[in-house]
């Protein structure tokens, strides 16, 4: 059964990719004292969907650029030894940034931090009327996002109680159905000014239907943007052709930028012409910018969002890993990789003795089991996969992922009872999906001796 996914060294042709990528070993990784024998093998990292790991690339560039500000100092703006000037270091970055969502460069900036962004792109595009003033969201979106969404209302003397509808799936289910969803813009449009979904759900790793939704959003006049926190450099996405409105997005995830790194966000460029309601001086005509001339200018298109010089070093990290990706070809190849890196994933899983169906997770089972609550169509996911435990509740995931990571298998967990587990496709192999699939037997093995608490 695993032969449609797992492939020969030979045919995996992105496999070299892997070398581009510093991997942590037993030795880095473990709080305690590792045998010998295994302190300098890499662990298994499945865990690039909250942080990717470093690229080489971004190590170079950024100690060049530290050698830069400790040779060059404030020169490094315009007299830059490698070509950055730093004046106009962030366009290093939006050729490739376009090429990922599927844009123009002038439709995306890489600027500020996602919930900054999200706010921004709020107070130009939430525009509420008496009669369409609702924000349609699901109901368990990122926490950042809901606390965004909630001041934005409450800002406008509205109660979030009432003008935000949050989408929950059926019952018995785990995630939502694109009809719902669609029928839900169809018999609410009239009141709905803005449709705001991530584009990967980061519980259950559901992708939606950006390109559905969006229409179904646009039929009926509302708004639509998306948080692609967990999607971009995962999927492949086609953001101007989609008709998105506008999106927003970290970097730290699937584009390896390092922890916290800086962000991005794109707007179509029919609304190129928005005004900017929270100007900076970054987001001013780059001609006359150090002339400081008094009125904002702003640049036409998303980088007129721009409010301050970005951090050079967090774009420098972000370049480097950019680079990888452009080397092996672009999303379409990196695509096509992970879903043979999660497809296998998925298959060894169901074929563990602990594996029960979804389903299972609506019962009152007392068995020690684990399911997996991301869709199994590999059209409604990336590389994620969420792994819920049985008995619900009873304290069993916190158990397994610690047998996990003693084990030399990295993955990461949401309460109350899953743990995220990502091959990713720069960077991981399906010796590492074996690996995982094996340790995670071992740790439901010895979660199993242990016992499960009825507290």
């Amino acid at each position: 059964m695993t032969a449609p996914f797992k492939i020969s060294r030979k045919e995996d042709t992105l496999l070299k990719y892997r070398d581009e990528f510093v991997i942590p070993t037993f030795r880095q990784m473990s709080a305690t004292a590792v045998p010998a024998e295994i302190a300098d093998q890499p662990v298994t990292y499945l865990c690039g969907n909250s942080l990717g790991l470093l690229a080489k690339r971004s190590k170079k560039l950024v100690e060049e650029e530290l050698e830069v500000w400790a040779t060059k100092a404030v020169e490094g703006h315009f007299g830059h030894p490698y070509g950055r000037g730093w004046m106009w270091i962030a366009d290093t970055v939006h050729p490739y940034l376009a090429k990922l969502v599927g844009a123009s460069e002038s439709e995306v900036a890489c600027m500020g931090t996602l919930t900054a962004n999200l706010h921004l792109m709020l107070n130009v595009f939430y525009k509420p009327t008496a009669g369409r003033y609702k924000i349609l969201c699901e109901a368990r979106a990122f926490p950042s996002d809901q606390y965004a969404m909630a001041t934005q209302v409450a800002a406008r003397g509205m109660n979030p109680d009432e003008a935000i509808i949050q989408l929950k799936p059926r019952p018995g289910e785990h995630t939502l159905r694109t009809e719902d969803i669609i029928d839900t813009i169809k018999r609410e449009g009239s009141s709905i000014a803005l449709v705001l979904f991530a584009g990967l759900q980061f519980y259950t790793g559901q992708l939606f239907a950006i390109p559905e939704i969006t229409a179904a959003a646009k039929a009926e006049g509302c708004v639509c943007g998306w948080d692609l926190a967990h999607a971009v450099g995962n999927v492949p996405l086609s953001l101007h052709d989609w008709d998105v409105d506008f999106a927003v997005w970290c970097s730290y995830k699937y584009l390896n930028s390092g922890p916290g790194g800086i962000a991005g966000l794109y707007v179509h460029d029919r609304h190129a012409d928005l005004p900017v309601r929270e100007a900076g001086w970054w987001g001013h005509d780059p001609a006359t910018r150090f002339d400081m001339p008094p009125t904002f200018k702003a640049i036409r298109g998303a980088q007129g969002f721009q409010q301050s010089n970005p951090s050079v070093l967090s774009i420098v990290a972000l370049l480097g890993s950019l680079q990888v990706f452009d080397a092996a070809g672009g999303m379409q190849a990196i695509r096509a990789r992970s879903l043979r890196l999660t497809g296998y994933l998925e298959t060894l899983l169901k074929q563990s003795k602990y594996y029960a169906p979804p389903e299972a997770f609506f019962g009152d089972s007392e068995e020690l089991k684990f399911t997996i609550i991301t869709p199994a169509n590999p059209a409604e996911r990336g590389a994620q996969l969420s792994l819920a435990f049985l008995p619900l509740g009873r304290g069993v995931m916190p158990k397994v992922l610690e047998q996990l990571e003693v084990r030399g298998v990295v993955g990461d967990s949401r309460k109350p009872d899953v743990i995220r587990i990502a091959p990713v496709a720069l960077y991981n192999t399906f010796e590492d999906v074996e690996r995982a699939a094996k340790v995670l037997d071992e740790a439901m093995e010895a979660v199993a001796k242990e016992g499960v608490s009825h507290a």
